[in-house]
């Protein structure tokens, strides 16, 4: 009989045989390892903020939960959430733009005046997200940790300074997808479409006169040796949403009380994290700039005036486009994710 048997047992082992027989689960749990994927290097905010976000769930689960970071990413920065969804990796982070089309609602978080803060466009984003965006399940087969923007984004030239929309003609500036594209065109900008590693080459060559770009690209990206002049557009000229996602199977795979502790370092706790390290490297970007003697200019009223009324068919477009994807109330949500940004402020 078992109780027999526990009693022959030495009381230790006897205690451990009776909760293995009460709880199965207890006695076998092992730790759950995910696999964490980075296309951007260690020093970058985004690597950065995915390790303290490792570390979290570390302490909040007693190390029940570990990350393991992949020695080398397991796609390219477009493939990432489809790679995540197919189990190439159990976790990563990545910019909805980079498949364009494809997850229309988030364009939300790139419209321009979005705020002068990763943190707190990524904290707005996060709970606007939370309460209609997410039931839409763009991110069909992925569970969504938290859903965040860089910096603002702002107009660097090596040519000549930015103070009106007019100063933009004969400017070739480097873009990199998202909705900076649409914003670009709809202020007459000419765009070349290249990756941002290559800015400093083609700055050098002349192939490009200047950036559109968060301030975080002038500290990773060294561009202080070639940029004279910076414009800094009042909340921002745009922002780029960006999704940390996990495997489906993965995230069961990890028990409820894991689950749960895990949920309370996610959403806008995670959005938080990636937009303060994002913050640190524009603040960085900032005092380079400075360091280096680049002039910075902040337009008036004028500019921000024809900047608001030239992307106004684009706020029409995702109110349109984001009807369109099921979501009922689109105008409302677009006032109330910048009553958001307001209200952290």
């Amino acid at each position: 009989m078992p109780s027999r048997a526990i009693r022959e047992f030495p009381p230790a082992v006897a205690l451990a045989a009776a909760l293995s027989m009460a709880s199965p689960g207890l006695a076998t749990a092992q730790p759950v390892t995910l696999r964490a994927s980075s296309w951007a290097p260690p020093s970058h905010p985004l690597s950065q903020a995915q390790a303290r976000w490792c570390e979290d769930v570390g302490r909040v689960t007693s190390d029940r939960v570990r990350c393991n970071l992949l020695s080398k990413p397991v796609s390219a920065p477009p493939g990432t959430f489809d790679a995540v969804r197919d189990g190439l990796a159990d976790l990563s982070f990545s910019v909805h733009g980079y498949t364009p089309g494809r997850y229309p609602t988030t364009h939300l978080a790139e419209l321009p005046f979005s705020g002068g803060s990763a943190e707190i466009a990524s904290a707005a984003y996060q709970r606007v997200f939370a309460r209609h965006l997410a039931v839409l399940n763009e991110h069909r087969g992925l569970k969504v940790v938290t859903v965040f923007t860089h910096g603002p984004g702002q107009i660097l030239s090596a040519r000549r300074p930015v103070a009106s929309l007019a100063d933009l003609n004969g400017l070739r500036l480097r873009v990199d997808g998202g909705s900076v594209i649409e914003i670009g065109k709809a202020i007459g900008a000419t765009l070349v479409m290249k990756p941002a590693s290559e800015s400093i080459e083609l700055l050098a060559s002349g192939a490009i006169d200047g950036a559109f770009s968060p301030a975080e690209q002038v500290s990773s990206l060294r561009l202080d040796k070639a940029i004279r002049y910076r414009t800094s557009v009042p909340g921002g000229l745009y922002n780029t949403s960006f999704a940390f996602v996990m495997n489906q199977s993965a995230w069961d795979r990890i028990p409820k009380n894991d689950q749960a502790a895990i949920e309370r370092v996610s959403g806008e706790y995670a959005a938080r994290l990636f937009g303060r390290a994002w913050d640190h490297a524009d603040r960085r970007g900032v005092a380079l700039m400075q360091a280096a003697g680049v002039s910075t200019i902040v337009p008036g009223k004028a500019f921000v005036d024809e900047l608001r009324a030239l992307v106004a068919p684009l706020e029409r477009k995702w109110i349109v486009d984001a009807r369109a994807k099921g979501l009922a109330n689109p105008e409302q949500v677009l006032r109330e994710f910048r009553a958001e940004v307001a209200r952290l402020q």
